[in-house]
């Protein structure tokens, strides 16, 4: 098949065209025009195109003529909290795809969403797809942004004809995280710099899981469903010291209470607004650390074949791929 990715130079994108390529499909990528291509993506044999997803103009060079395509492509900043360039890229962007997919008659589409869409639960009843979505109360235009694009995906199906699944990582742990993102909680260990654990926890997968099952989705899955890609939900403490255990860091053992750490989100944001930094724990962040977001991939694992690799072993390859690229050097 032919198929075309956007973002698919992050840490899941890297991921969904190698395994594309291992399948034998024809892969075609769009970059951002204003953006360096990571190294991630040296020596594939994939065809490139430069654009911008809010260009429709550079949308319809590279949809047309695609069998499928797997939209990974998204903003995911989540500071400051509210942005409009977040709604612009996520929901604009989003249904710019789906008019481009509808205008070429486009096989299917496979939407990358997030577990987040839908609402988080506990342990004993883990969130699962349908669940009412609840992280609006955070104020966070990632997360609203993206539950608001796969709404326009399904609405979309029902209303125009789409053909479309909808694909809901959870947080994915992997090699080729160039930048890096989920990988700095590895980094953070290795480094000895995490000084404690919030009281929250959340669900984590191995992201060659998610890109077996959203290359799995090309062809299998109903239009219209969604599928949560997870696998364990684990306190962060249980997190932190199961990085540790495997690249052979130093445990986490201190808990620091919810009011420390919500405080030093706030503290961190506001110093950021004035200093014009990214800081890496903001107000929002820290909130929704001290809180449990669990879900269940057991509908992905029965419908689109997500596999369940241990997390040992992502967390291994993701420490080995920084080791080989000397981001374990880095201060």
């Amino acid at each position: 098949m032919k198929i075309l990715v956007t973002g698919p130079d992050g840490v899941l994108g890297s991921n969904i065209v190698r395994e594309l390529l291992s399948r034998d499909h024809k892969v075609s990528v769009l970059l951002f025009e204003k953006e360096k291509p990571s190294i991630t993506l040296d020596g594939l044999d994939i065809d490139r195109f430069y654009g911008n997803i809010l260009n429709k103009e550079d949308l319809d060079k590279c949809i047309a003529g695609q069998d499928v395509v797997i939209h990974a492509a998204a903003s995911t900043s989540v500071f400051p909290a509210r942005d409009e360039i977040v709604n612009n890229v996520n929901i604009d962007g989003t249904k710019n795809v789906i008019d481009l997919c509808l205008k070429h008659e486009v096989g299917r589409l496979v939407y990358v969403g997030t577990a987040n869409s839908f609402g988080y639960g506990s342990e004993k009843t883990p969130g699962k797809e349908g669940d009412p979505y609840l992280s609006i109360k955070y104020g966070v235009d990632y997360m609203d942004s993206k539950q608001k694009a796969q709404e326009v995906v399904l609405n979309a199906v029902k209303n125009d004809g789409l053909q479309a699944v909808v694909v809901n990582p959870t947080f994915m742990i992997g090699p080729y995280d160039s930048r890096p993102s989920s990988g700095a909680m590895i980094l953070a260990v290795h480094q000895g710099k995490i000084p404690g654990y919030s009281g929250g926890g959340k669900n984590f997968v191995a992201v060659k899981d998610a890109a077996t099952a959203i290359s799995n989705a090309v062809t299998m899955g109903r239009i219209g469903e969604c599928y949560i890609l997870g696998n364990l939900n684990l306190t962060y403490q249980d997190a932190f010291n199961l990085i540790a255990d495997t690249i052979k860091g130093k445990r986490v053992n201190r808990k620091l209470p919810d009011f420390i750490i919500k405080g030093y989100g706030a503290m961190n944001s506001f110093f950021a607004r004035i200093f014009k930094y990214y800081p890496g724990v903001t107000k929002e962040l820290a909130v929704i650390s001290c809180e449990k977001h669990y879900y269940s991939p057991e509908k992905a694992r029965k419908e689109i074949g997500l596999p369940e690799t241990p997390l040992q072993e992502a967390i291994q390859e993701c420490y080995d791929w920084f080791k080989a690229n000397g981001y374990l050097e880095k201060k």
